[in-house]
């Protein structure tokens, strides 16, 4: 059906919970599109014959298909044209950085804004997910056995792309949950946990096995899996140990790593009155980072009563690695942003507790090797910032525990898991890794990519055996 193209050259404004009233409750922030915008806004998409924005996702979603059945009010035909491509589309909808990706491509940003292609994404799944009540299909088993580490994303597109291939898929997380970051790292204001819950159900009703509470390296080794019967494994443990600034202070009572203070949080469920779990209530905070995991940690301190909350960051807002929209929804809320800052030491109290953070301003020098300018510290510019919490957001690490349990396996300086490259081979046969475990932190959709190309790898190669 021929459609009425929509040439505003602005997309439709995704509605959202008043920062005033947000800030103070861990519901989603974005509501998401009505029927009626989702249409309007997929009428805005010329469906390009050369699919750039199909090529920047790292997933290959058919971005026009699925929108021209939103035109055209499909909405079950668009679920199941993203259903081909991706095993988590309501998460993808709402934490991946189209911004950057996808949208970064689309023709109609050259002249205005791109297509809100996430948006779109997003309300597909959620309409699925509210409209339809058939189970989805239980492909053919094949008869082979792959074993997964890791139920974060990652290992759930792994899981799911191998199980509609007909393999046996068993998950063995170490958590007493499956979901990974998305349950614990991603605050529910993002990414509430009913939406990962549903995906995973998703994946289970297809014949993906979920086993948790099993810490891969103590309770089973690889070599074990394999003798099992399981004819390929691949490691999706992601990033999970954090990493700190070893600066003078960071043993005080107050500091966190972001890993530690939103698992309290999202995993569990330190905001609830109720909640058994302890967590500091703070009156100051300062979260030093400034990416995604930066942004949740601020913008949950404030949910959680502080008075003040401030992200401390070496350089400019124009180098700030996380998503604009989680920027501007973290000003709209009150965060304070001091850029160009860096943390020297921590100060604490006669009882050992954070009083104060010592920091230093700092200038942007020439190009690193990362692209951005350098930070370099101005000289006597010395400040105290009057803090109760510090919250460390600076990056993570994957875990040692599989690589040390693991002969042969081989790991970079940074103690990540070394691949072939898109494969996701290992110097193990029949070993593949991909995700936060083989890049070190990075985003969930590149996660998902590297899982996807992984499961597709272990076909081809069972096959070929």
């Amino acid at each position: 059906m021929a459609v009425q193209r929509n040439m505003n050259p602005h997309r439709c404004p995704m509605p959202v919970q008043d920062p005033s009233v947000r800030r103070h409750n861990f519901e989603e922030v974005a509501l998401g599109y009505t029927y009626e915008m989702a249409v309007e806004e997929a009428k805005r998409c010329l469906n390009c014959p050369t699919k750039p924005c199909t090529t920047a996702c790292p997933v290959s979603i058919n971005i026009p298909a699925f929108i021209e059945r939103i035109a055209n009010e499909d909405m079950e035909g668009a679920y199941q044209i993203i259903a081909q491509s991706s095993s988590l589309p309501a998460v993808c909808g709402r934490v991946c950085p189209q911004e950057r990706q996808c949208e970064s491509q689309c023709v109609r940003g050259k002249k205005g804004e791109s297509v809100g292609i996430g948006r779109l994404e997003r309300f597909v799944a959620d309409y699925h997910r509210e409209h339809c009540t058939e189970k989805p299909a239980v492909p053919t088993p094949n008869g082979h056995k792959v074993a997964i580490i890791g139920a974060g994303p990652s290992g759930l597109t792994a899981a799911g792309d191998l199980a509609k291939l007909g393999y046996q898929v068993t998950i063995y997380e170490a958590l007493h949950v499956a979901g990974g970051v998305l349950v614990y790292g991603i605050p529910e204001f993002r990414l509430p946990k009913i939406i990962v819950q549903k995906e995973i159900d998703n994946l289970k009703a297809i014949g993906v096995t979920i086993e948790t509470n099993m810490v891969i390296g103590k309770i089973l080794t690889i070599d074990e899996l394999f003798e099992m019967g399981y004819e390929a494994v691949y490691i999706g443990s992601g990033a999970g140990l954090p990493r700190f600034m070893n600066i003078p202070g960071e043993s005080l009572k107050g500091v966190y790593s972001a890993n530690e203070y939103l698992t309290r949080i999202n995993l569990m469920k330190a905001y609830l009155p109720n909640s058994k779990t302890p967590i500091r209530h703070s009156k100051k905070v300062a979260v030093v980072g400034g990416g995604n995991v930066a942004m949740d940690a601020a913008r949950s301190a404030m949910r959680m009563g502080a008075e003040e909350v401030s992200i401390v960051y070496r350089r400019s807002m124009d180098e700030l690695p996380a998503r604009k929209e989680e920027v501007e929804h973290a000003q709209e809320e009150g965060i304070i942003f001091r850029t160009l800052s860096n943390p020297v030491e921590v100060l604490g109290s006669e009882q050992g507790e954070v009083c104060g953070l010592k920091c230093v301003e700092m200038e942007l020098g020439e190009p690193d090797e990362s692209g951005r300018r350098r930070p370099v510290v101005k000289p006597n510019s010395e400040f105290i910032l009057d803090i109760d919490t510090m919250i460390m957001a600076i990056g993570t690490s994957p875990n040692p525990l599989i690589r040390s349990t693991t002969p042969g396996l081989t790991v970079n300086k940074h103690g990540c898991i070394v691949t072939d490259g898109d494969s996701g081979l290992t110097s193990r046969e029949g070993v593949y890794a991909g995700g936060d475990a083989v890049t070190g932190a990075a985003t969930v959709i590149l996660a998902m990519g590297a899982g996807k190309a992984a499961a597709q790898s272990i076909h081809e190669w069972i096959t070929a055996k």
